[in-house]
Order: C-alpha cells, then sequence, then structure tokens
C-alpha cells in the first residue's frame, strides 16, 4: 500500500455517526458509498437538505461536490468497496436487553456482496463478544476465512453531537480487530483520516472500552441526581458543591445533575454490559443501582416542579418546557428524559406547550403538540417555564425577565444575577 493511496469506502447507516464519518473520508480524497435503508434520509442527501443538526446545507453540498459520495438504500455497491463499516443503531429491547436487529439485518443485507479482501468493521456500541460471536460466523458461513478473505473488526464511534469543539478527525480512534492481521488492516484505513489510531488486542478489547467510557459516564450523572436530593433536603446548592469542588486541582473531575440521562449511547449502552455480565455469572451492582435512579428521575423533576408551583395546583397550571431533546443543540429525541416528563405532567392534568429550536412539533401519549414561539406574551401566560435542554440559541436572561416562574435542570440560568423566581434544580 502507497502512503498516499485512496480507498473506497462503503457506509451503511447515514445518520450521527455515519454523515460525519464519511465525510471524514471524502475530505482526506476517499470514495464513499453511502447506504441508509431509509429513502427519505437518501431523498433528503440528494437535495441537498441536511437532517442532522450538525451538518450544514453547504457542508452537504461540498461533500458532493468532488463526485466521489454516491448514496442510496441498495447494497449492492458496497461490492466495489475497499472497506465496508457499519453504522447502524444498537437501541435496547421494552426488556432493556441487547437488540442487534439493525445489526443483522445490515449484515444480511451485506454479505451476499462481500468479496476477498474486503474490511468489514463494525462501529455501533454493543456489548464484547459482538464482532467475533455474532458477525465472524455469518462471514465464515459463506465460506470466507476471517482474516484471510474477508477482514473483520470492531472500532467505537466517539460521535459528541452538538459538540463542534472537536474535529473529528482529531479524536483517537480504537480499532481492535478478529486476528492481527484485521487489526492491521483497519489501522491503515483509519490512519488514513485519524490523525491518531490506538490498537488493542482483539475486537472484544474494543468494544469493552466503549462500554467502559460510557458506563463510566452514567454512574457519575446518576450519583449527582442521587445528591441532587440530599441536596434539596438540607438547602444546599448542589452547582455550587460541584464548581468548588472542581478547583482541586488533581482527583476530581465534575459532572452535572439533570432531568435524567437519555440519548442513543448513555443510558443504553450500561444495559449492554448488564446483560452480557449476567451471562458470565456476574453482578453490576453500580449500574444496576445507576439505572434506577435514572429512571426515577422524571417523577423526581414532576414533584420539584409541583412543589415550586405551590399552592397552584399542578392540574389548575400551565407550564412551558424549554428543550425536548435529549442534549443541547442537536435535534434528536430519542430516549429524551423531557418527553417522559411531559407525559407524567399530562397525565395530572398540567397544561403543556414547548419550544425547542430543533423540534417543530411533537407526539406525547397521543396528543400533538406544536412548538410555540418565545414571546414575551406566551412567556408571561405560564405559570412555570421548565428548563430540561439548555440549547445554546435561547435567551435565558429574556425567559427570566418575563416569566413567572422558571424551574431550572441544567443551571441554563446561572449567569443571571436576579434569580428571585428561578428555582435550581
Amino acid at each position: 500500500m502507497q502512503p498516499n493511496e485512496l480507498y473506497k469506502i462503503a457506509i451503511i447507516g447515514l445518520g450521527y455517526v455515519g454523515l460525519p464519518l464519511a465525510r471524514l473520508f471524502l475530505e482526506n480524497g476517499h470514495t464513499v458509498f453511502g447506504v441508509d435503508t431509509d429513502p427519505n434520509k437518501i431523498k433528503k442527501l440528494q437535495r441537498m437538505q441536511p437532517y442532522l443538526s450538525d451538518l450544514t446545507r453547504k457542508e452537504l453540498k461540498a461533500m458532493f461536490a468532488g463526485g466521489r459520495f454516491h448514496v442510496g438504500v441498495l447494497y449492492e455497491t458496497i461490492a466495489e468497496a475497499d472497506c465496508v463499516i457499519l453504522c447502524v443503531p444498537t437501541p435496547t429491547t421494552d426488556e432493556a436487553k441487547p437488540d442487534l436487529t439493525f445489526v443483522f439485518h445490515a449484515m444480511k443485507q451485506a454479505i451476499p456482496y462481500l468479496r476477498p479482501g474486503q474490511l468489514l468493521v463494525l462501529e455501533s456500541s454493543t456489548y464484547p463478544g459482538t464482532t467475533e460471536e455474532e458477525l465472524q460466523p455469518l462471514i465464515e458461513a459463506r465460506g470466507f476465512r476471517v482474516g484471510k478473505d474477508i477482514f473483520l473488526a470492531y472500532s467505537p464511534e466517539r460521535i459528541d453531537p452538538g459538540q463542534k469543539g472537536s474535529a473529528l478527525q482529531s479524536i483517537p480512534k480504537v480499532v481492535g480487530g478478529a486476528t492481527a492481521a484485521c487489526t492491521q488492516y483497519a489501522s491503515r484505513i483509519y490512519g488514513k483520516v485519524f490523525d491518531k489510531v490506538v490498537t488493542v488486542a482483539n475486537a472484544r478489547t474494543a468494544e469493552m472500552t466503549k462500554l467502559v467510557e460510557n458506563c463510566q459516564r452514567f454512574v457519575n450523572i446518576s450519583f449527582m441526581n442521587d445528591l441532587v436530593k440530599l441536596c434539596e433536603a438540607m438547602d444546599i446548592n448542589l452547582w455550587e458543591v460541584i464548581k468548588a469542588a472542581g478547583t482541586k486541582p488533581y482527583g476530581f473531575m465534575p459532572y452535572y445533575p439533570g432531568p435524567g440521562v437519555g440519548g442513543h449511547c448513555i443510558p443504553v449502552d450500561p444495559m449492554y454490559l448488564l446483560w452480557k455480565a449476567k451471562q458470565y455469572g456476574a453482578e453490576m451492582p453500580f449500574i444496576e443501582l445507576s439505572h434506577r435512579i435514572n429512571e426515577e428521575m422524571p417523577a423526581y423533576i414532576v414533584d420539584r416542579t409541583t412543589k415550586s408551583l405551590h399552592p397552584l395546583a399542578l392540574d389548575q397550571s400551565s407550564i412551558m418546557v424549554i428543550g425536548a431533546t435529549y442534549k443541547k443543540d442537536v435535534n434528536d429525541l430519542r430516549e429524551s428524559m423531557a418527553l417522559k416528563i411531559m407525559e407524567l405532567l399530562m397525565q395530572q392534568g398540567a397544561q403543556m406547550s414547548f419550544f425547542d429550536p430543533y423540534i417543530a412539533e411533537l407526539t406525547i401519549a397521543g396528543t400533538t403538540l406544536k412548538r410555540i414561539s418565545l414571546t414575551a406574551r406566551n412567556v408571561k401566560q405560564k405559570d412555570c417555564l421548565l428548563i430540561l435542554t439548555d440549547h445554546s440559541s435561547i435567551r435565558y436572561d429574556v425567559l427570566a425577565k418575563h416569566a413567572k416562574l422558571i424551574v431550572d435542570t441544567r443551571n441554563a440560568t446561572d449567569s443571571l444575577k436576579d434569580k428571585s423566581n428561578i428555582v435550581l434544580l
């Protein structure tokens, strides 16, 4: 392989992981075949209509400008690729167990087009053993030898939606293959576009690396959400505590409370690890407790809101939720605690409305809510503004000026001097 050799990359799944990855390969001169089973995504791409909050129309046009970006719903194009990368969702079932339906579907569609010499990489978050125990047998059933004919590896995505501070290529890329040859091949291809590639012993190690990263965050955030209840009872501002503790120059890393952890990774990945651990007879009490704390947060937020509104009863109040997505500055509602909180409030009779710059319409328990604007009149008419997601584009000082009451679960109002009408989580 020549140092300047260009590759043909097939990316299956053009969501928040696959599309930015495609952009990175394109920016470095490679050809990308993008495959997604959602025809609406493909149509939007072909019309240069961005559907991710992190990608502008200008950036999308640039991806197609070189004539090296080909998108469609059919898998047959992967036969031309040197490397096939799976970036599909890995959610949990209603029983909080791993759901690899999207992975298996992608593999079923891709395998007929695999050819000797290709590299297949899974980037989706999953439990340790998925690549070697689930994907490898499927490849070998077609008569291919992994590490000889087809090269197989796992490389966890490290996308941080809504954060534009770190360029994707600057985030170290962890790679682990089914064999040493697989690791080497994957490292070479990712090394074309990432500043640093971190190779590990095998695919299982790479899979565990991803889960450890997210489980650590999940446990620590849950700890803060547990602390916030104690601090409420003791009349202590936990946000001030965290800020003060953060002045310690070693040992302490700040995590923050909130309405509960949402999204496609942080609350999901611990369930993958917990499920796998049980297969080995191992208990994970930290994860189980953290999961329970997280699931209890919506009810706690409703309780805090109810207390803050007193003596006005919840079923006599009008509440506007500020921010519905699972985190700031994204248009992603997956596992958003805001939706659960809104449903609980509606069940208890509150009159609900919402504003989110990224979401025009919500359906909560069969009821459709359309976004209302943040006019002074609308704000003044509400008994309470409930900040659940602290989008950067919102003027919280203006909200505070007109609001009767603000319940702030994100410390979005931290910089305001007058907090007389603000209740902080």
